[in-house]
């Protein structure tokens, strides 16, 4: 019976201590629940915005001489002066090499004592001429005499004007030893000094120029961009930006050439832009990135492109109401590039979308604003889609 009794005692104490613990512990477990469930989730937002933004494309550019000419000889012979400095501006009519005159005015020299020797033969022919025509009409002097001395008048006189063009010929191969630039531009480096032998046939040339005012950059841009472009052709200039490879502009232009043909092989088409190039912040053979523009935008939504997320349905992106609580709102996007986001449906002006933090929300969840977003909305532009 005492066994019995203390059993019993045992069995009530572990039953007491249980219903104990099990009081400890269920309030606790509650109260966390509830207040992971009321607990607000940091993130970044920032405001949908009205503004004009600037449709554009982009691409990559070779920068080229407007006008580029390899100066060769035309004549043969040896270089005495040559009048350029290396790297320096020149312009159109300027001489740039000299070459030995002496032989060419030799020629020359020739070619006009030539026609002295003729038209004085000339002079005496059209004398007998005179003489025999008078005679023939007296019956002193037969026909075949005066035939014979209009035809030697002829004769002559073509013999003159071969001689005045062997002048003329000799005279335009004086001119060629005066090497002159053919454009306004900038010289390079020469690849002849004075003392060689230049020949018309050579191929290496004497030296280059360059026309960089203006200047032309070329690029190639996906087919389907032609429609585009040669509607904003018609519109007015299509605005063209060089930039550098940290995405600062060097230079604005405009589409200056659109090629004739589509190239099979890559399914591109080649264009070229035009610039001033007033400060040369573009030089021949330099690759720069371009910036297109198509058209502008006005009075539309723009967020920061951060806030816009894609999903299985397309994209959408987080809308915060003014009691904090998250909701999914589908979108439709114009157009976007690395900051700014067009859309054309699904938010308004002024409403507040999250633009970081999304992976740690869903919608109905409780946010806290922690920063507010310095938004660029409206200020850069946006690619075409």
């Amino acid at each position: 019976m005492r066994r019995l009794i203390l059993i019993i005692a045992l069995l009530a104490a572990g039953v007491a201590t249980v219903s104990i613990d099990t009081r400890w512990s269920g309030p606790s477990i509650s109260q966390s629940v509830a207040q992971g469930n009321t607990q607000a989730i940091p993130v970044v937002t920032d405001k949908a915005r009205r503004a004009d933004v600037p449709i554009y494309l982009s691409g990559l550019g070779t920068v080229q001489a407007f006008n580029s000419v390899l100066v060769t000889s035309r004549v043969d012979g040896q270089i005495v002066k040559v009048r350029f400095e290396e790297g320096g501006d020149v312009r159109a009519g300027d001489v740039l090499v000299e070459i030995d005159r002496a032989p060419f005015e030799a020629t020359l020299g020739q070619a006009e004592a030539n026609k002295l020797k003729d038209q004085a033969q000339l002079d005496n022919a059209r004398l007998d001429l005179a003489r025999y025509t008078n005679l023939a009409k007296t019956g002193a002097a037969s026909t075949q005499q005066l035939d014979t001395t209009r035809a030697l008048v002829a004769q002559i006189e073509a013999s003159t004007k071969v001689d005045q063009a062997l002048i003329d010929t000799a005279r335009v191969q004086l001119n060629y030893t005066s090497i002159r630039s053919p454009i306004e531009g900038r010289v390079g480096r020469r690849l002849l000094d004075a003392g060689n032998i230049v020949r018309a046939t050579d191929t290496t040339g004497i030296v280059t120029v360059n026309q960089i005012h203006p200047i032309f950059v070329s690029f190639a841009l996906p087919a389907d961009t032609l429609p585009q472009l040669r509607a904003g052709l018609k519109d007015g200039n299509v605005i063209v930006t060089a930039l550098d490879r940290d995405g600062r502009a060097l230079a604005t232009g405009a589409l200056a050439v659109i090629d004739n043909q589509i190239n099979p092989a890559t399914g591109t088409i080649n264009y070229k832009a035009k610039f001033d190039n007033a400060d040369d912040p573009l030089w021949p053979g330099q690759f720069v990135n371009l910036r297109i523009q198509l058209a502008i935008r006005r009075n539309v939504i723009a967020v920061p492109v951060t806030a816009v997320q894609q999903g299985p349905d397309g994209p959408y992106a987080f809308v915060v109401g003014d009691d904090r609580t998250v909701r999914k709102r589908p979108l439709k996007v114009g157009a976007l590039n690395r900051t700014i986001a067009i859309i054309d449906d699904g938010l308004q002006a002024g409403e507040h979308i999250v633009t970081d933090g999304q992976y740690r929300i869903q919608a109905g969840s409780k946010v806290e604003v922690t920063a507010q977003a310095a938004s660029s909305a409206g200020t850069g532009p946006a690619n075409s889609p």
